[in-house]
């Protein structure tokens, strides 16, 4: 003992705890990352099922969590995404980029695509539906400093008017606008659809809303919502998907190259 002693202290001992508990500690968080979006598919298989690939460490073992207002989910829920991918590779070649074959905006293709997140809204505190429509919320309002967006009309990338603002949907929990409601005209008369509020320019000068992601064509398609006062999880990332591929998808030119 007297000579294990002579060759370390309390210095090198505390040192080398560390090291033992910091890689423990980078095991843990890298295997805890992968509770979701593993295992990997590989695109160097076309057959089903596909090479799994989850690296090290394995993906962990599911654990439970309990949801605020009721409920529990399982992570990892090893549920596989198995909705068919509307693109095929541009290339033989691993990586290759996707060309869609149809419309990417309706089969969320690339940056239109969208996770299957549960199909309820997301809550408040106090069990509330935390975005909702001012009609409905009625002890929010729009302030008085910033230009009221109802009535507006909506002019999309090509000028053309997309329809018109009727209501604002506000964030219950962050009081933030995240939506405006518009009017849209389809051949059949008009329907309703939400507007992010990310994707708008208010111009309240003009009295109108500008949106740059798409042209007036595709609001007529813009995913809708099962329930006219709420908005899902799902819905929320259907509609964001739609909207943020339509600065790739909205016109052909907008995927070629800048140079």
């Amino acid at each position: 003992m007297q000579n294990i002693l002579d060759y370390f202290d309390v210095a090198q001992l505390v040192l080398y705890a560390f090291w033992i508990f910091f890689a423990a500690l980078i095991y843990y968080l890298r295997q805890e990352d992968k509770r979701e979006g593993y295992p990997l598919e590989s695109d160097r298989s076309q057959r089903a099922p596909r090479v799994k690939i989850q690296g090290f460490p394995p993906i962990p073992a599911p654990k439970m969590f309990a949801l605020p207002h009721g409920g529990v989910v399982y992570a990892p829920s090893g549920i596989a995404d198995t909705r068919p991918v509307a693109a095929v590779p541009i290339g033989p070649w691993p990586g290759a980029p996707l060309e869609p074959t149809g419309n990417p905006l309706v089969d969320a293709v690339g940056p239109a695509s969208y996770a299957e997140r549960a199909n309820v809204p997301d809550k408040t505190f106090d069990g509330q539906p935390r975005i909702a429509p001012l009609r409905v919320a009625t002890d929010y309002g729009v302030a008085t400093q910033d230009p009221d967006p109802r009535g507006m009309r909506v002019v999309a990338a090509d000028g053309g008017v997309a329809g018109k603002v009727v209501d604002v949907w506000i964030d219950r929990s962050e009081t933030v606008v995240r939506y405006l409601e518009l009017d849209v005209p389809v051949a059949s008369g008009s329907r309703r659809a939400l507007l992010p509020m990310t994707f708008a320019r208010v111009d309240g000068a003009r009295r109108l809303v500008r949106v740059a992601s798409l042209y007036a064509k595709h609001f007529a398609e813009v995913p809708a919502t099962a329930e006219p006062d709420v908005v899902t999880l799902r819905e929320e990332d259907r509609i964001m998907g739609y909207f943020g591929g339509g600065h790739l998808y909205a016109h052909p030119s907008r995927a070629e190259p800048l140079l």
